[in-house]
This record gives C-alpha cells, structure tokens and sequence, in this order.
C-alpha cells in the first residue's frame, strides 16, 4: 500500500504544480520565475497535507491554511507599505509564530514561520510590487492543499478497494 500511497503523493505533486505554473499563471503572473515558484510552493503545500488517512490529511489541510492565513496577513499588512528588510523578517517570522501560538495552534507556529520567510524572502528577490507576495502564495498554497485533500481522499479509496478482504467487507481501521 505504500508503494500506492507514494503514487497518490506524487501524481497530486504533478498536478498542483501544472496547476498554479500554468493554470493560476493566466490569470495573473508576475514573472515566469514567480509562476514556477507558485508551482513550487503548491507542491510543497501538497506534500504537507496529502497523508495516509483522510482524517489526518484534513487535521495538516487545516493546520497549513491556518499557518498560511496568519503569514498571508502580517505579510501583506508590511509589504503594503514597507519594503523587505532583514530585521522585519526576523520580527514577522517572531511575530507569526506568536500569533498562531495566542489561538491556540502551537504546532502551526513552525509552518507560519516557514510561511513568513518564505513570503520575504521572495518579496526581497522581486521588491517590485512586493505587496502581491502574499497573496500570490496564499493562492498557491491554497490549490496544493485542495489537490492534497482530494487526492488523499481519492488514494483512500483506491487503496480500500485494492485492499478490500475477499468476503467483500471492509477493513474498519482504513482511513
């Protein structure tokens, strides 16, 4: 089953990437550099959340557009009206990490952080209206998490079916 699980992993990688490259690029692109990155950041968002059971791909979908909602709004709040600085990375990654720690979501605190300098960092490599960063990953991780949830519900699926005793009953514990 792993080998099938990997396969699921894999083709929704695939697909959240062709995705945002290339479908999310016509609707707004930056750069072809920035839609790459997009594909990039939609496969690692698929990554986090495409699990071995539904339930615990819905707990990390759950977990990655709240950490993702906390970085998209400081992030865009500074960049409004400020451009990237090494110190007001250091101060909304601090800042992000808190913010998801205060409601109640510590274990997010790590990927809010991620989120925030990741947000930075490219808005350092294209300050050109930097103020889009956010908004551009909030979409791309938005798309790598619904592919990563239909595909792990889909791959749940197939895997049961696959697996399936030969009386026709189902295992109780799949996911």
């Amino acid at each position: 089953m792993a080998v099938l699980d990997c396969a699921v992993l894999g083709l929704a990688s695939v697909f959240s990437y062709w995705l945002v490259a290339h479908g999310l690029a016509r609707v707004h692109s930056v750069s072809r550099t920035d839609d790459t990155l997009g594909g990039l950041w939609a496969v690692i968002a698929t990554a986090f959340v495409c699990r071995v059971s539904y339930h615990e791909t819905t707990t990390a979908a759950v977990s990655r557009m709240t950490a993702t909602s906390v970085s998209f709004g400081l992030c865009l709040i500074y960049l409004i009206f400020l451009p990237f600085h090494v110190w007001a990375l250091a101060v909304l990654i601090a800042f992000s990490a808190l913010v998801v720690m205060l409601i109640g979501r510590p274990g997010d605190a790590v990927t809010a952080a991620i989120t925030t300098a990741v947000v930075m960092i490219v808005a350092a490599v294209s300050p050109h209206e930097a103020w889009q960063q956010p908004i551009l990953r909030f979409a791309d991780t938005a798309v790598g998490v619904a592919v990563g949830v239909a595909a792990a519900w889909v791959g749940v699926r197939v895997i049961r079916a696959v697996a399936r005793p030969p009386s026709g009953k189902q295992d109780d514990h799949a996911g």
